[in-house]
């Protein structure tokens, strides 16, 4: 007893053919209902949704040829299979490329029209499945999920509209925490590559030794422990996308394959004497400057072109302030609903905290101090107390009110990022992986910080180790 919410009409002018089709199918589990021609045909089908309708070709008045002509306006989801009882097929040929899933002969031979109409209810129920499936990406990776309103970032989402409609390389820059993965889903989720996949790669976070195996795959016996053959990722995004992430952590060597990958859409393992064609569209990403890098001769030029085909520039939180409100209330509503608390709201003066504060981990900061508020809030609002000590020491800086005297940029910054250092130290106890996390940037990049800024102490590593070690014991 198979699909048994199915709902199928039989339209057919010999009351012997209906009542045989109507009994079969009903032993079948299916939802049956029946016309005695085409006229009552389409009264049914307007009135009702049929997941199949089987039609016999020859009826008076009304053919089942014009029977698929009107389920294609009025119902184009239904599947649709033709009865013929002539040895020529031409008119159900016809048929088929008016848009009949298929057609069963006189006499029937009830396995076959068992395996047609399986098929045919098999395929849509597919097809469904995947417009189900194609909606939830879209819905999560999708405009929809980029919240804002500012000028600033109806650009951007304008420009993410016109890329992917096109099979073009693109580069997102932007600071860390300001969505670049979540446009490059946008650009893949939106655009002509749907249907394929969408491969994530951080350049960054995978160690030189190990990055060019991972992106072009081995062969077993390549080297010291590949004891099985392994694709690598390029070819795993076959037919959709590839999104380099950090591309500008790319080691000179590796810069260098990726151009030539470029240059002949192919790929070679390691161990392999033969390179296979690939068809994928890449996404980089990076958060530094990389024209810059380019001119201190870091990145390849020549790579650097054929990837920046199109540019995509993210703004800061900063630069949309009025963005903020929204994205604390999207935030809010998320992480309520997650952890199971009745938190309706932020009051006005934590919400005045929030967008006076200048993020320097930009919406994944936001994101942080919200998860933080409604973890911590016992009342129905996020109120000031619960918000971290970050975000009141961070309002006392505004750079809008500067010296004119002593205007100078570098010493301002170096001024700023000195004071938000020392604030996300203490408000993490000293533990520097917990205020890299606070700032938004890596533990590698706050301990540079931290030296330059002479603020470095061994200790606070090894009280860390050994904090790591309590745990575990």
């Amino acid at each position: 007893m198979g699909f048994e919410q199915s709902k199928i009409l039989v339209v057919d002018d010999e009351p012997g053919i209906r009542e045989f089709l109507q009994i079969m199918l009903n032993k079948n589990g299916y939802l049956v209902d029946v016309a005695g021609d085409g006229v009552r045909a389409i009264e049914k089908i307007e009135a009702n949704l049929f997941d199949l309708v089987i039609v016999d070709i020859q009826m008076p008045l009304v053919s089942g040829i014009e029977v698929l002509r009107k389920i294609s306006e009025i119902s184009p989801e239904t599947s649709v299979i033709m009865i013929t009882a002539y040895a020529s097929h031409e008119t159900a040929i016809e048929a088929m490329k008016l848009g009949a899933y298929d057609y069963i002969t006189k006499p029937f031979k009830i396995d076959e029209i068992k395996l047609i109409i399986r098929n045919a209810l098999d395929k849509k129920r597919l097809e469904r499945e995947n417009l189900r499936l194609r909606r939830e990406l879209e819905n999560k990776f999708g405009f929809g999920h980029m919240i804002g309103r500012s000028p600033e970032l109806m650009t951007v989402f304008a420009l993410i509209k016109r890329v992917s409609e096109l099979n073009v390389n693109v580069i997102i820059a932007g600071e860390s925490g300001t969505g670049k993965e979540l446009v490059a889903h946008a650009i893949h989720y939106s655009g002509t590559r749907h249907e394929g996949p969408f491969v994530p790669v951080n350049c960054g976070a995978i160690p030189e030794t190990l990055i060019e195996s991972e992106l072009f795959g081995y062969l077993r016996g390549a080297f010291t422990g590949a004891v099985r053959d392994k694709k690598g990722l390029f070819e795993l995004a076959n037919r959709g996308t590839i999104f380099l992430d950090e591309i500008s952590d790319l080691s000179p060597h590796l810069q260098v394959k990726l151009l030539r990958v470029l240059e002949e859409k192919m790929i070679r393992p390691l161990g392999g004497t033969e390179s296979c064609s690939i068809d994928v569209r890449i996404i980089s990403a990076t958060n530094k400057n990389i024209e810059h890098e380019v001119s201190l001769g870091n990145f390849r030029e020549d790579l650097f072109y054929r990837l920046n085909v199109i540019k995509i520039v993210l703004p800061s939180l900063r630069e949309r302030k009025e963005d903020i409100p929204l994205l604390a209330m999207h935030f809010l509503n998320k992480y309520s609903k997650e952890m199971g608390k009745n938190i309706i709201g932020i009051s006005p003066r934590a919400l005045a905290i929030l967008e006076n504060y200048q993020y320097p981990g930009n919406v994944r900061e936001l994101e942080n101090i919200i998860a933080r508020g409604v973890a911590l809030e016992s009342t129905s609002l996020i109120l000031p107390e619960t918000l971290p000590n970050l975000v009141f020491s961070g309002n006392h800086t505004n750079v809008n009110e500067w010296d004119k005297s002593n205007a100078n940029l570098d010493l301002m910054l170096e001024s700023v990022e000195k004071q938000m250092l020392e604030n996300a130290l203490k408000t993490a106890d000293g533990n520097k992986t917990e205020a890299a996390r606070l700032l938004g940037i890596s533990l590698r990049s706050l301990r540079y910080r931290l030296e330059k800024h002479g603020l470095y102490d061994e200790t606070f590593e090894i009280n860390e180790l050994q904090s790591e070690e309590i745990k575990q014991m």
